[in-house]
């Protein structure tokens, strides 16, 4: 999953970025209000973790203003702003769930795992579409119809992710590479169309009839039309 973070305390960015990486998150960080904002307008992340009091723009506002524009990407709020009332401002202007600074660990990962599990749709820790089944967990790809399985690479499983989060719908090489690679990336188109085809083999490895269909012109969509 890739998560933007919007904190403006350095080691506080920092530190939380190295946590969220070492737990297989991809993480986008910004500093600044107004830049986080046109980040989550993107839409390319499954989660945002929103700090309050930030130079730009505050968080609240944020929320308020991605929520008028239909945005429904879950939002974090962390903060120091531990008063109740506090809490019902961040949750009255959109945010979905308010972890408060300090904060141990455990939680922030375990708050993250339940908005993740909203965001895909999914309660046993499985996405599922066609014949095929992606656990989020242990990012191994199975076929339902014969029980073959195989582990998938980052990149692979983040792909197949984003493809079946989508409901099978056509998505650009942009979007792919932008989803997948992040928007400081250099890589180019090719690289998708490298990963597409890993992707593939893993497909054909485990004999399932949902595949990736190439759009010419236009991207990729994820089909089974068998099943």
């Amino acid at each position: 999953m890739r998560l933007l973070l919007v904190e403006d305390e350095k080691r506080m960015a920092q530190a939380l970025c190295e946590i969220l990486r070492l737990e297989n998150y991809e993480v986008d960080h910004f500093a600044d209000g107004l830049d986080g904002l046109a980040a989550i307008k993107s839409n390319i992340y499954d989660i945002v973790i929103l700090d309050v009091m930030i130079p730009g723009i505050n968080g609240y506002e944020i929320a308020k203003r991605v929520r008028n524009e239909a945005i429904t990407t879950p939002i974090l709020m962390l903060t120091a702003k531990a008063e109740l009332d506090d809490k019902v401002t961040g949750l009255d202007s959109g945010a979905d769930d308010y972890l408060t600074k300090p904060f141990m660990t455990k939680e922030l990962l375990a708050r993250l795992r339940a908005l993740g599990r909203r965001t895909l749709g999914t309660a046993d820790g499985n996405l599922c579409f066609g014949d095929v089944i992606l656990d989020i967990n242990t990012l191994t790809l199975s076929c339902a119809t014969n029980g073959l399985s195989v582990r998938l690479g980052e990149k692979e499983y983040r792909i197949l992710e984003y493809m079946i989060a989508n409901g099978g719908q056509i998505l650009t090489r942009e979007q792919l590479a932008v989803k997948i690679w992040g928007f400081e990336s250099e890589a180019e188109y090719n690289n998708v169309e490298v990963y597409m085809s890993f992707t593939r083999k893993k497909l054909n490895f485990v004999e399932a009839k949902t595949e990736i269909k190439a759009v010419r012109g236009i991207g990729y969509e994820l089909r089974c039309d068998d099943v």
